[in-house]
C-alpha cells in the first residue's frame, strides 16, 4: 500500500517544503474555512481515509521536517553536528504524533466535502474488489500518465520551438 499514494506523498512533500517567510504571507494559498461537523461525519471520515491508507502520505511529515531543519542549520554550522544531532532526537520525541494533526485536518475537510452518507458509501467501495484494484493500479495509472504528459510536453514545446525559429526566419530574424 506504500505506493499507493507516492504521488500524493511528492506533493505533500513540496506543501512541506519551507519557503521563505514572505513567500509563505506573501503568496501562499489560504486554508479553506471549514463548517463545524458532526463526531459521526468525522469518524465517517476518518474510516474513508483509512480504507484509502492516507496516512501513508503524511506519516514521515515530522521526522522528514525534523531532518530538514536540523540540515539548515548544520548548513550554516558546521561545529554543530553532534549537538544538533542530539537535538534533532529531542526535538522528534516531543513532536512525536503531530502528524496526526494532518490526518485529523484531512478528516474535517472530506467531512466539509462530502456527506456522512457519501463517505460511508466511497469506504464500501474501496473495500469492495474493484475499489481495492483501484487503489493499487491507480497510482501505477498516475505514474504512466504523468511519464506520458512530460514526455508529451518534451516534445511539444521541441515543435513549438521548430515553429517559433520557422516563423522567424521567414521575417529574417533567425533565432538562436
Amino acid at each position: 500500500m506504500r505506493r499507493n499514494f507516492k504521488w500524493a506523498a511528492l506533493a505533500l512533500s513540496l506543501a512541506l517544503s519551507p519557503l521563505p517567510a514572505a513567500a509563505q504571507q506573501a503568496g501562499a494559498p489560504q486554508a479553506p474555512q471549514l463548517k463545524p461537523v458532526s463526531a459521526s461525519a468525522m469518524q465517517a471520515a476518518r474510516d474513508l481515509l483509512a480504507v484509502k491508507n492516507v496516512s501513508q502520505v503524511y506519516m514521515n511529515a515530522v521526522p522528514n521536517i525534523i531532518q530538514r531543519t536540523k540540515d539548515g542549520f548544520l548548513a550554516n554550522n558546521l561545529s554543530y553536528q553532534k549537538d544538533l544531532n542530539e537535538v534533532a532526537v529531542v526535538v522528534a520525541q516531543s513532536m512525536a504524533g503531530k502528524e496526526k494533526e494532518i490526518g485529523e485536518q484531512m478528516a474535517k475537510i472530506y467531512a466539509n466535502d462530502f456527506t456522512e452518507q457519501e463517505m460511508k458509501d466511497l469506504t464500501a467501495f474501496y473495500k469492495s474488489p474493484l475499489g481495492q484494484k483501484l487503489l493499487t493500479a491507480e497510482p501505477n495509472a498516475i505514474q504512466a500518465s504523468m511519464m506520458f504528459m512530460n514526455q508529451w510536453a518534451q516534445s511539444f514545446g521541441e515543435a513549438v520551438v521548430a515553429q517559433f525559429r520557422e516563423e522567424m526566419k521567414k521575417r529574417g530574424k533567425p533565432l538562436g
